[in-house]
Parts: structure tokens; C-alpha cells; sequence
């Protein structure tokens, strides 16, 4: 009987196997293929002749690391004419200095600080977008996030697709800049070799993109309007997949540029690692979760030492082992170091195997409850919506009222 167990885990190790080789055989391919359209993109961009003009949303809450630095290279644009609105819901958060700072530094830019009192759902961040949209003076938005750093053609390259009608949305890839802490290490290392090459992957069997990244979001007022606006999307926790998703059921493309934008990752404990990366894989988990479920197949390393353990070391169950740690890496640093031109890789390689390991336990822990904590607060996720969760003493306030 135990035998026999044994022998279908090794069997089903076996398979697992042979499907991360072909998983990392897929990402080296695509990263190829990226790399092949990259320089054909960077091309037409800089041949395009239109520049309609553009509004920047930042929203922002609490500091970021290198936050000036990101805020400033937005300043530093080479492109005619457009704005810059960052909109924060809190009139003492300390994001608010770093825009004052910006302000005095570009008198001449268009540099907008909107304070959004409205709380229009449990995602602030969409919430106080709603808002901002409501004062941008242009039909062309590009939302990135608060620590985005970015070259000086970004704004064109990332507009200049959307002068034609089949390209609704604009979104970019992105590099992590680590602290020194393990955790913002792994968290930089899980982007470089694992986020990263499942989008490019995702975009190549799809036949293209259904959804955006918050790194880069880059539309048209129209298509934001066709959806509902901002505000239908108040509830998401995962807002810039929805965003992507939604503009894609218009019709429209959605297009995966070939610019790559640099965020600097916070300092993060272990702990912080772990809360951020359950967070992030219960996002994708309610989001998407046919290929959420489908990554048990891409656990190359796992299935390579549980191989490797229920053959007694044999020596083909060592070369199979060898074989998926080849491809694991050689994937890695294809996307890492050739798509994404990530300088820290090949440092943080050695942590790979223990990145992945724990990716595996984050995976499993993903499906055994619902809450999620984003920027403080904790929040029940129900089908990829977010519930704010009381506290007891909110719910004796409520109650009294109530009686009241």
C-alpha cells in the first residue's frame, strides 16, 4: 500500500516536473519575444508624431521609499504639454510635504494637490482617483502608482499607442529596487523571476493582455467612462487588473509596452514580506483564478527535491533535478536581467530556491481564508471585493448609536 503511494507521488512529481520545464521553457521564449518587439516599439514610439495632452494621476498615501526621487522624474518629462494631479485623502499625510517640496521645485510645471474628502468605497486609492479624474483637464490619463520612477520619454511611449482607436489601455512591466532587508530582497527577486515572466506568459497564451498593472495605466477618458468611471470599480482590491479587464470587454486592446519602470521596494521585515505576498496572492487568487490554480504546475523546485526524496536519490531523479534548476534559472535571468534589466538580480539569485519554496507555502496559505491588509488597514475579501472589517469598539460605537 505504501509502495504504491509512493510510487503515484513520484509520478505526479514526475509530471510536475516536466510542466515547469516546458513553464520555463514558455518564459525564455517570451522573454525573446519581448526583447524582439521591444526595440520594433521603441521605434514606432519615437516616429510618432501626436501629442495630445495628458493628466498624471499620483494618489498617495504615507511615504514611500525614494518618493521625491519618483515624484521628480515625473518632472522631467520630454513631452509638450500635460499635468500632474496626486490626490490624498488625509490633509496631514506626510506625502503632502513631498508635493509642496515638488511645487517649489517646478513653479512652471502644472502641479496639482487635491485633498479627497469623499469616501467613496473601501478602496481609497479608487476613491480618491474618482475624484481626481473630476478635475483633470485632459482626455488622455495615465495612473501610476506612488513610488513609480520613470525615464524622460515614458509619457510619450506610453500615449502614443492610444492615437488609434484599438488600444484602449497602456500598461508597463516593472523592476523592484530593494532595501537591504531579506524581505524587500525576496519581494524584489519574486517580481524579477516570477510576477514578471507569469505576465508575459499570460499575454502570449491569451493572444494578449485582459488587464492592467498598477505600475502604468495609460487610457482615454472615453473608455473610463464606457465602464462606469472610477467609481465601479470602488470595491475591487485588484483595481488595475479590473480597470485593464473592463476596458478589454469594451472591444479594445490592451497593450503591454515596451517600457519598463523602476519602483523602490520598502525596507520589509519577514513578516511584511509575508503579509505583502499573501495580500498580492489572494488578489490574483479572486481575480484570476483558473491560472491562479494552474501555478501547482510551474513548482518546478518542489517537485524536482520531492523526486529527487521518493526515488532514494536515484541518479535519473538527479537529473531531472538538475535539468529544472537549469531551466528555473536560465528563465530567471532572461526575464530578470533581459526583459527587465534588473542590476540586483544576479546578487539575489542564490535566494531563488528559498524564494520559491516559500512562494509555495504562500500559495497554499492563500486558500485558506479572506483577509487581506493593505496600507494599514484589514479588509475581508469576498470574490475579489473588499469588506471592511469592525473592530469590536466600532461595533459597540455602532450599537450604542443605534439604541440611541
Amino acid at each position: 500500500m505504501i509502495e504504491s503511494i509512493l510510487r503515484i507521488v513520484a509520478l505526479i512529481a514526475l509530471l510536475g516536473c516536466i510542466t515547469s520545464c516546458f513553464y520555463f521553457l514558455f518564459c525564455i521564449w517570451n522573454a525573446i519575444v519581448f526583447m524582439r518587439q521591444a526595440r520594433a516599439g521603441s521605434a514606432s514610439a519615437r516616429a510618432a508624431k501626436d501629442f495630445p495632452p495628458v493628466s498624471v494621476l499620483k494618489p498617495l498615501k504615507g511615504p514611500d521609499p525614494e518618493i521625491y526621487e519618483s515624484f521628480r522624474s515625473h518632472c522631467m518629462q520630454d513631452y509638450p504639454k500635460y499635468e500632474l494631479i496626486f490626490g490624498v485623502s488625509d490633509p496631514a499625510d506626510p506625502a503632502v510635504k513631498m508635493v509642496e517640496r515638488l511645487q517649489a521645485e517646478f513653479p512652471s510645471h502644472a502641479i496639482h494637490l487635491l485633498i479627497c474628502r469623499e469616501r467613496l468605497g473601501p478602496n481609497v486609492k479608487v476613491s480618491n482617483l474618482e475624484q481626481m479624474t473630476r478635475i483633470a483637464r485632459y482626455d488622455h490619463l495615465i495612473v501610476n502608482d506612488s513610488d513609480i520612477r520613470v525615464e524622460p520619454d515614458y509619457i510619450h511611449r506610453v500615449v502614443s499607442p492610444l492615437t488609434g482607436q484599438r488600444v484602449g489601455l497602456v500598461t508597463c512591466l516593472y523592476r523592484g529596487v530593494a532595501a537591504r532587508t531579506l524581505g524587500s530582497r525576496l519581494e524584489s527577486l519574486g517580481i524579477s523571476t516570477d510576477f514578471c515572466p507569469g505576465v508575459l506568459v499570460a499575454r502570449q497564451l491569451q493572444g494578449g493582455l485582459n488587464f492592467g498593472l498598477g505600475s502604468t495605466l495609460s487610457f482615454r477618458r472615453s473608455e473610463l467612462e464606457q465602464i462606469g468611471g472610477f467609481r465601479s470599480i470602488v470595491d475591487s482590491l485588484a483595481d488595475d487588473y479590473e480597470l485593464g479587464h473592463r476596458i478589454s470587454d469594451l472591444g479594445r486592446l490592451v497593450q503591454l509596452s515596451e517600457v519598463v519602470v523602476e519602483t523602490h521596494l520598502p525596507a520589509y521585515d519577514f513578516a511584511g514580506f509575508l503579509a505583502h505576498q499573501l495580500r498580492w496572492a489572494r488578489g490574483v487568487r479572486d481575480a484570476r483564478f483558473g491560472g491562479y490554480l494552474g501555478l501547482i504546475f510551474t513548482f518546478g523546485l518542489l517537485w524536482a527535491a520531492i523526486a529527487v526524496t521518493i526515488a532514494h536519490a536515484a541518479l535519473w531523479a538527479w537529473g531531472v533535478f538538475f535539468l529544472v534548476v537549469g531551466l528555473r534559472f536560465a528563465a530567471a535571468i532572461a526575464v530578470g536581467k533581459g526583459v527587465l534589466r534588473d542590476n540586483q538580480l544576479i546578487p539575489n539569485l542564490w535566494l531563488l530556491p528559498v524564494r520559491d519554496l516559500i512562494a509555495v507555502a504562500v500559495w497554499i496559505t492563500s486558500f485558506a481564508g479572506h483577509t487581506v491588509t493593505w496600507r494599514g488597514d484589514s479588509f475581508l475579501l469576498k470574490r475579489g471585493k473588499l469588506v471592511p472589517r469592525v473592530s469590536h469598539t466600532e461595533m459597540s460605537e455602532t450599537t450604542r448609536t443605534r439604541k440611541d
